[in-house]
């Protein structure tokens, strides 16, 4: 297809919007639908609930070591064709996760999955500016944005329907019906770019490698002083996950030194210089921390200290992402009359508000006292996400689109990751009986939430990358 001088025609835009949108929901469904089913998993593959894990994990530790890699080819080669590679591993992924028999190939499938997934992330971001005029852009991160939402509500919900009915395997089912669809469609639909970046050596294998051992250390010692500080203290050397980290930063410091001098390197320290980008990192990483705290806080929270069933608790969970759903249209009409920054600002100032407003409350709350202060959170997300998004993507040399893309799915990995991390320590201390270590964990997320807004508002002073 050919590129038109500012995005798409109205008719092809929708075309591929439609693209973009289904492989987004695709990928960020099977990212977690399995969780639900964790311990059929673990009863069939005839393995430890601790073991099981890893099911998720693979999917996870494949995308955060890909996401990079995957951002480069597609600078030099073509967002279109890293998007088209992405959901054909993707499939090949899903497919082989349905006959899996054992935890060693259902690990690798699911890592096959997550590198798939990570093509998918990497190039969204640069696709959506190639198919939005620069006047629209914000409206189609914005509703981007309230489809990934749509996918953490109907996650659970669809891994509850088809376990109602089929044993796991067929979690993989929905992918690998719609995924042929997607790739179709993605061929005929979604446009070409010219290659782009930077002039110079290019990444080498030896350089993926490095990025793959680099933050694949960082992930597994996070996970394993995650254990450390859990029910398995007994099972893990105290000074392993310390080893592994060690490892990490050692590594990333060949790998930066490799790095440096290039004019468009595989971990875009190039990026990193521009003040505006190297904030939104922070913003990021600051937010996502602040939700993945209350997203497993909450549970306990919700069963254990106020006392709610299972049922009642999913449907306050709930809240949340619709209420991201509902504002992210309004703040995709807010980018470009407002700085990016100060809505980055006040959407995590709403969402700090109302995470502290969960900590205090007392007692055995009434389900509008929870589901009104559920919903602020979501509305300063809702709020804070699609300009935050914008300011990181738009910041970024155009050349350097994909590069900035897979920044920002890394940054949010990266908090995610630094989020579980913390949770993990903070119910170490307080545990997560009662709710008392729930509650300081919410406190811990208002917290973060609060130095993400600090973050984003020092980037209204700042001005962005000429494009």
């Amino acid at each position: 297809m050919t590129l038109a001088p500012d995005g798409l025609p109205v008719r092809e835009r929708r075309r591929a919007a439609l693209v973009i949108i289904l492989g987004i929901l695709m990928t960020a469904l099977d990212g977690n639908v399995v969780t639900l089913a964790l311990p059929a998993i673990a009863h069939d593959l005839r393995i430890s609930p601790a073991s099981s894990v890893w099911v998720v994990n693979a999917f996870q530790l494949a995308a955060l070591c890909m996401l990079l890699p995957w951002a480069a080819v597609g600078d030099r080669w073509g967002y279109r064709n890293v998007y088209l590679a992405g959901v054909a591993l993707f499939l090949l992924g899903s497919s082989l996760c349905l006959v899996a028999d054992s935890l060693p190939r259902l690990a690798g499938a699911r890592a096959l999955q997550g590198m798939g997934a990570a093509g998918v992330m990497a190039v969204n971001g640069a696709l959506l500016q190639l198919v939005y005029p620069r006047a629209l852009f914000g409206r189609g991160l914005a509703l981007n944005s309230g489809m990934v939402a749509v996918s953490s509500v109907a996650g659970p919900s669809i891994a509850a329907a088809i376990l109602s009915v089929a044993s796991w395997p067929w979690l993989f089912g929905p992918s690998l019906a719609i995924g042929p669809l997607v790739l179709a469609l993605a061929w005929a639909a979604l446009p070409d770019n010219a290659a782009s970046a930077p002039q110079g050596e290019r990444p080498t294998l030896v350089d993926v490698l490095l990025n793959a051992l680099m933050f694949g250390l960082f992930f597994l010692g996070a996970q394993s002083l995650s254990e450390r500080a859990g029910d398995m203290a007994q099972q893990v050397p105290a000074m392993f996950g310390l080893v592994l980290l060690a490892g990490g930063v050692l590594v990333g410091v060949v790998h930066l030194q490799r790095q440096r001098l290039r004019a468009a390197p595989l971990l875009p320290l190039d990026l990193l210089r521009i003040p505006v980008f190297r904030l939104s990192m922070g913003v990021s990483i600051g937010a996502f921390a602040a939700q993945t705290l209350a997203f497993i806080s909450l549970p306990f929270l919700l069963l254990g200290g106020w006392q709610r069933s299972a049922a009642e608790a999913g449907l306050l969970m709930s809240v949340w992402p619709l209420a991201v759903f509902a504002i992210v249209p309004v703040a995709g009409r807010m980018i470009g009359r407002y700085s990016g920054g100060l809505l980055g600002g006040v959407g995590m100032a709403v969402f700090g508000l109302g995470l502290a407003l969960l900590a205090l409350l007392p007692g055995v709350p009434s389900t509008l006292d929870i589901a009104w202060r559920m919903t602020l959170c979501g509305l300063g997300f809702g709020l804070f996400q699609p300009p935050n998004n914008h300011t990181f993507l738009t910041s970024a040399p155009a050349n350097r689109s994909g590069a900035a893309g897979g920044m920002l799915g890394t940054a949010r990995l990266t908090g995610q990751t630094l989020g579980a991390v913390l949770i993990v320590q903070v119910f170490s201390l307080a545990g997560p009986e009662h709710g008392r270590g729930p509650i300081f964990a919410l406190a811990l997320a208002a917290c973060c939430a609060v130095v993400a807004g600090v973050f984003s508002m020092l980037r209204i002073a700042r001005p962005a990358q000429s494009r």
